[in-house]
């Protein structure tokens, strides 16, 4: 179900903060328009950590009823709290999501043991499929191969989203874990070297912007057809590399609002790009042929 290209959807907010649930509409039917393979609402792209409860719950149901059965549906549960990520979950499931993506518990910073428990819970908890989350960068606790193997074995822990940056460490991920263990990439830039050693796809941010062309690299890799995969990203690289000039998601949802997606708006600690990275990223999306080549009004 989760291979191919995911989006780890941004969340649209108003210009009182509050959630944008027309543009939401609108930006899952662009998705799918585009062929997307599954959807990923309420990750951290999403801005998951500011959102209520309730927030967190109506993004996904909005992302459901949009999608009607045509694309999956991974949704975002994760967090330091093991108690409150099997409630959420169990939430989550009621709506009727086909999976859920939980990232690592992140500041506590547990061990490979207390991750193994940590997600062997979640599991026991729900009969959905999980994918685990991996972003040492932004957790500060990395997922090791071994506890990738021992996860693995569990029924419906079906993937991963590696996130390590570490090509080294996602080659032993694949040699340790069994066949028919998803492992995903977490950077667009790396979806094609994965998929040479036997990765399945992308949860990606520059899909959000690009769903067709993301997906056409995604499904290129699956079909061995590198040269074609290669030709897209040498296109669009300078896309996936300026979505983090700052934070994930501030450049994403700037570059979206310049392509007239969403209203440019972030919940704090996010704030606006700073006016210089806000330059280079529209100069990004004028070569790619993604905004015209005047100047947006600011």
């Amino acid at each position: 179900m989760f291979t191919g290209c995911g989006t780890a959807l941004v969340t649209p907010f108003r210009q009182d903060l509050s959630l944008d649930e027309a543009t939401l509409r609108a930006l899952v039917r662009r998705q799918i328009e585009a062929g997307i393979n599954f959807l990923v609402p309420c990750g951290t792209t999403g801005e998951s950590p500011t959102l209520t409860r309730a927030e967190h719950l109506r993004v996904v149901e909005i992302t459901l009823e949009e999608a009607k059965g045509k694309v999956p549906v991974l949704a975002g549960a994760g967090g330091y709290n093991t108690q409150e990520v099997i409630e959420l979950a169990g939430e989550i499931e009621a709506l009727g999501a086909d999976g859920i993506l939980s990232v690592t518990p992140y500041y506590n910073k547990p061990s490979q043991e207390g991750l193994y428990q940590h997600y062997r819970a979640i599991a026991s908890a729900v009969r959905l499929p999980i994918v685990v989350y991996s972003v040492q960068g932004r957790t500060g606790v990395n997922v090791e191969p071994s506890t990738l193997a021992r996860l693995a074995k569990i029924d419906n822990i079906v993937a991963v989203k590696e996130a390590s940056g570490n090509i080294g460490q996602m080659a032993t991920v694949l040699n340790e874990v069994p066949g028919d263990f998803i492992v995903l990439s977490g950077d667009d830039a790396i979806t094609i070297p994965l998929a040479a050693l036997g990765g399945r796809g992308v949860i990606s941010v520059a899909s959000n912007e690009i769903p067709g062309e993301m997906t056409a690299i995604a499904q290129a890799c699956l079909h061995n057809d590198f040269a074609a995969a290669r030709a897209i990203q040498a296109k669009f690289l300078p896309l996936m590399n300026i979505n983090f000039v700052e934070s994930n998601p501030i450049p994403v949802k700037a570059a979206m609002a310049l392509m007239g997606l969403l209203e440019p708006v972030w919940r704090l600690p996010m704030v606006p790009p700073s006016a210089a990275n806000l330059a280079k990223i529209e100069t990004v999306l004028q070569s790619a042929g993604l905004v015209s080549g005047v100047p947006v009004a600011r």
